[in-house]
């Protein structure tokens, strides 16, 4: 499974920012997509996830009601709506691929940087 994350940015408090996670291998629609972010000095934490087959989410406390995860089952991609973004929200976001719930990944793509400045 490869995974190309892509859509990140500099954006200001308040504002938002759409990541998208192209999937692709044979094997891509039996996993989970998950995101999932580090900040500098800090370890990787995990963010949102949904299932392919069955829609379940699951978000991290600190970015409900804030972040959406969708998918587009026809082209394999998903995206990561965030919005309300605060400078605690910078960190590089990666994709991955795994098992539900996605406590971690087994298939890790690119990270793309996110930064909000106040």
């Amino acid at each position: 499974v490869q995974l190309q994350a892509s859509g990140g940015g500099s954006v200001q408090a308040g504002g938002s920012l759409r990541l998208s996670c192209a999937a692709s291998g044979r094997t891509a629609h039996a996993y989970a997509i998950g995101w999932f972010r580090q900040a500098p000095g800090s370890e990787r934490e995990f963010i949102a996830t949904i299932n392919w087959g069955g829609g379940r989410i699951r978000y991290a406390d600190p970015v409900k009601g804030r972040f959406s995860i969708s998918r587009d089952n026809a082209n394999n991609t998903v995206w990561l709506q965030m919005n309300n973004l605060q400078p605690e929200d910078t960190a590089v976001y990666y994709c991955a691929a795994g098992a539900w719930p996605m406590v971690g990944g087994r298939y890790w793509g690119k990270g793309t940087q996110v930064t909000v400045s106040s």
